[in-house]
């Protein structure tokens, strides 16, 4: 299984979310035009794990793409597939030698995913050295693909078309800015990461068919219901620290591209999109006008 996968694994289950003030009532598809009267950007939001069933992606992606000089994604997915970038996330979400992760869970924990492990086939000496992080990742890509999901996401795919077509690449992160909010995703409370991963999975099957539905229709009630509500609710610092400072850290950057020549298609994790503390409704709140597609 490649890393570079894994470490979109767990947030494939942080995509989307609602948006209560921007108006949906025509909703067709997650994809949005803003614009300051003179200007536009368009943002998409994303799903980073997809079946092949799932093409082709809802037209309005191919129609912003079309309107776009400059593509810009989460991060550069060259390097995050680059062997040394690989190397390096296994030695950031890798117990030091002496340590493994029965030593941070508890007894109970750690029987509860003996047992799913065995299950799935999966040997316990294959991730005793990872940490809890790692190890949500690992089994959320183990579980995605015994459902299919081996296509490619859409951040992916149009990655990929921009370099055959010859259209710039832009990012809105470093590799090493987004494994750093991984590598800390549950610190600290490495005994709830693991438990809450292990039942969110159960779930799994129903919430992805459940959730493409609702981004393919671009139904922002729906997608706030699945992922955002359940998030806050469990891991609050987890939604702090991996949408809401990162949005917060992306926002400047967004804005500093109305003032250039050029028109950006702006593909991130839905989740970072919507919400109250989503990058559209910041856009909107600063004077932007939000549209969706």
């Amino acid at each position: 299984m490649k890393l570079a996968k894994l470490s979109y694994g767990f947030s494939l289950l942080l995509l989307l979310s609602g948006l209560s003030v921007v108006s949906t009532a025509n909703a067709t598809s997650s994809v949005w035009q803003v614009t300051d009267g003179k200007n536009s950007i368009y943002l998409g939001g994303t799903v980073h794990v997809l079946t092949t069933d799932d093409y082709p992606l809802p037209a309005e992606f191919d129609r912003a793409y079309a309107l776009t000089d400059v593509l810009v994604l989460e991060t550069d997915m060259a390097k995050l597939d680059s062997p040394a970038f690989q190397q390096t996330m296994l030695s950031q979400l890798t117990y030091p030698e002496g340590q493994n992760v029965s030593q941070h869970l508890s007894p109970e924990t750690y029987q509860q995913l003996t047992a799913f492990c065995e299950s799935r086939g999966i040997g316990m000496q294959v991730i005793n050295n990872f940490k809890p992080s790692m190890i949500s990742l690992m089994l959320t890509m183990v579980e995605l693909q015994r459902l299919n999901f081996t296509g490619l996401g859409v951040d992916k795919f149009y990655n990929n078309k921009a370099v055959v077509d010859g259209k710039p690449l832009g990012k809105l992160e470093t590799v090493e800015e987004q494994l750093a909010f991984i590598a800390g995703l549950g610190k600290g409370k490495e005994d709830e990461l693991i438990r809450y991963s292990l039942e969110d999975i159960k779930t799994l099957p129903t919430f992805m068919v459940d959730m493409k539905t609702a981004w393919r229709d671009g139904d922002p009630q729906a997608l706030e219901d699945l992922a955002i509500t359940p998030l806050i609710t469990d891991f609050p610092d987890i939604y702090q620290s991996l949408l809401v400072q990162r949005n917060n850290n992306w926002l400047p950057q967004i804005e500093a591209m109305f003032s250039n020549q050029q028109t950006e298609l702006v593909l991130v994790g839905a989740l970072h999109l919507v919400g109250k503390d989503g990058l559209l409704e910041q856009l909107q709140s600063a004077g932007y006008k939000v549209k969706q597609l």
